[in-house]
């Protein structure tokens, strides 16, 4: 699968679409803070997920070793019953940063689902010995925590080939209930051509990140 990675800073584009022109006023406009954490109020409260994304920059001559290091491991940890976690989508990014995949993980129950998989993998020789292989293949690597936004579709398996658009978003503090309230109005209309794979929001890693992941079968 591929993903094309699309990023959007701190400063507007020059587009004057009406999705720009509310972008614009989110990233220039100052909005009283609420003493609520937007966490809690933007977080699904029937389940207890949490996601971590991993950008994973491969050296150029590596790359099809990598995917065939990770066709090999990763797997495994999905289907293992010992680990409460899934592997929601890894992709090789199509344009945006080259070389680059892009892995999706689901904790079921939260942190401490986090905390056991990571201590289960650190005393697991096998994935010791992946990890050390798969270090001397990265230039660098990032990742973050997420949770998911209340009003997104979960991801689910869909048919395939698809290709996946990663669209990430670097908000200004104060700004997220609102981006929030927009898409939970608007995301209605987008979700009827089954586009939607998920919405999510960083809670530790790079702050006020917001990911916005979208599937098709082509671009045609």
């Amino acid at each position: 699968m591929f993903v094309l990675h699309t990023c959007r800073g701190l400063v507007s584009s020059n587009s004057r679409s009406a999705e720009d022109s509310w972008l614009k006023s989110l990233f220039v406009r100052k909005v009283d803070p609420r003493k609520d954490a937007h966490s809690n109020l933007l977080a699904k409260r029937e389940t207890s997920s949490l996601y971590k994304i991993q950008f994973h920059n491969v050296k150029p001559e590596c790359l099809e070793s990598y995917n065939k290091l990770c066709q090999e491991v990763l797997p495994k940890i999905h289907e293992g019953k010992e680990y409460p976690c899934t592997l929601v989508g890894t992709w090789n990014t199509w344009y945006g940063e080259q070389d680059q995949a892009v892995h999706l993980w689901r904790y079921e129950g939260g942190y401490p689902a986090l905390t056991e998989v990571m201590s289960k993998l650190r005393h697991d020789k096998g994935f010791v010995e992946f990890r050390k292989e798969r270090g001397n293949m990265l230039l660098s690597r990032k990742n973050q925590l997420l949770l998911e936004f209340s009003f997104w579709n979960e991801p689910v398996p869909r048919t395939g080939p698809n290709i996946y658009e990663l669209r990430s978003y670097q908000l200004r503090p104060g700004t997220m209930i609102e981006w929030g309230n927009y898409w939970a109005r608007a995301i209605g209309f987008r979700q009827d051509d089954k586009e939607a794979v998920g919405g999510f929001f960083s809670q530790i890693g790079q702050l006020y990140m917001v990911h916005h992941l979208w599937g098709r079968s082509s671009w045609t």
